[in-house]
């Protein structure tokens, strides 16, 4: 969860808090009512048969990959600045996580990683998510760094049906997007999104906290450790009694 959401516009800190995909009490019995919709109007979560109501407000389609929250790349760009997000490609969208993802153990080495939660990235991307670059901002610039991450996104409708679960496929394998330097502001690195985070003082903090990151060494170099495996003295084997 983002350390400072409550600093946040009310809309994006119910959006990056919200738990999508429960089942909606209004429609307990129907089939199919997984809240899958953000409305940002009304700041709820709703499921497909909600949408009546909300038909003139903003709506934005949540999917879910591996049980954690994404969206499309696309929609993501009509509200938020998305340059240096890692992007993803999964059934031939692109999409983004909303929160970062839990890792098993912490990425120790020189690669490139998030600014926020250290996970491993791809080259140039600088965050995971959209909260950990949220977070970045606030911690370097404060609330008002938000306001040319923002964007005014006056209409917002969905791009496609959403009585389906919202879920990724089992044979949809993530996989991250390809090409970023020569891509179009559609991949989330070009375009209008670069006027926030492509600033000096917001990189320079990120490759600060990289080059802060120890690389793990082994505690012998490695001519040394072969020369002593290899110069190790063998011993007479003791061999088990005949009876």
């Amino acid at each position: 969860m983002l350390v400072s959401s409550h600093l946040l516009p009310h809309w994006l800190q119910v959006l990056l808090t919200e738990k999508f995909f429960n089942a909606c009490i209004i429609h307990e019995e129907a089939k199919k009512n997984e809240k899958n919709v953000y409305c940002l109007d009304c700041c709820i979560s709703i499921c497909p048969h909600c949408l009546s109501p909300h038909n003139s407000h903003r709506l934005l389609q949540i999917r879910r990959y591996v049980y954690h929250d994404v969206i499309r790349l696309g929609d993501a760009q009509k509200l938020f600045d998305c340059a240096f997000v890692q992007s993803y490609t999964t059934n031939s969208a692109k999409v983004l996580f909303l929160n970062p993802r839990p890792q098993t153990r912490q990425f120790r080495g020189s690669g490139n990683v998030c600014g926020t939660c250290d996970r491993s990235l791809q080259d140039p991307f600088l965050f995971c998510s959209l909260s950990c670059k949220v977070d970045c901002i606030i911690k370097m610039k404060g609330v008002d760094g938000l306001s040319s991450f923002l964007f005014d996104c006056k209409f917002l409708s969905l791009s496609e049906s959403v009585s389906d679960d919202g879920l990724m496929t089992s044979d949809s394998v993530l996989e991250p997007a390809a090409s970023t330097r020569t891509s179009s502001s559609s991949d989330g690195y070009g375009g209008i999104g670069c006027r926030t985070l492509a600033c000096t003082a917001t990189t320079e903090i990120v490759r600060k906290k990289r080059s802060s990151l120890s690389v793990c060494q082994p505690m012998f170099p490695r001519s040394e450790m072969s020369a002593g495996l290899m110069n190790r003295r063998k011993k007479t084997p003791n061999r088990a009694p005949l009876y």
